[in-house]
């Protein structure tokens, strides 16, 4: 059973390229179906299952980039240990499709490959700054 199995619902699912399927998602929608784990890129309501909240002002970088990068790695484990994982801030676009490329970062994407593969399966618009784009570098240990 590869990780995507364990999601019933398709709706907003991404599938890594290392083949862990995560949930991207605009917070406060109601979401499609439960998840094991969230991680919140903006403020908002809270699921009913676990979470953890990330400050990340819209369009722009996490304010703790330690902590960002912490609970991206956080969400990355979880999702190849089977869990159903979600990533989601406020139009469920920038944030979240930057968070979405840094899980891909973290299967081993560049962060360019990264940008171009969260656009044609997350959003067409996702990673919507430059400084979003270059912080994925970060994720990838290039640019330090």
């Amino acid at each position: 059973m590869s990780a995507g199995e364990v999601w019933t619902e398709r709706q907003g699912l991404v599938v890594l390229p290392g083949g862990a399927a995560v949930r991207g998602r605009r917070l406060g929608a109601p979401p499609p179906g439960p998840a094991d784990f969230a991680l919140l890129l903006a403020p908002g309501p809270a699921p009913a299952w676990p979470h953890r909240r990330i400050r990340w002002p819209d369009f722009w970088l996490p304010r703790d980039p330690v902590d960002a990068l912490d609970a991206l790695r956080e969400a990355w484990r979880r999702a190849y240990a089977g869990q159903r994982v979600e990533v989601s801030c406020r139009g469920g676009v920038g944030r979240t499709g930057t968070a979405l490329a840094a899980l891909a970062v973290l299967d081993g994407m560049s962060p360019e490959q990264a940008v171009a593969w969260v656009r044609a399966h997350h959003h067409p618009r996702a990673v919507e700054t430059p400084w979003q784009r270059r912080w994925l570098r970060r994720v990838g240990g290039t640019d330090r």
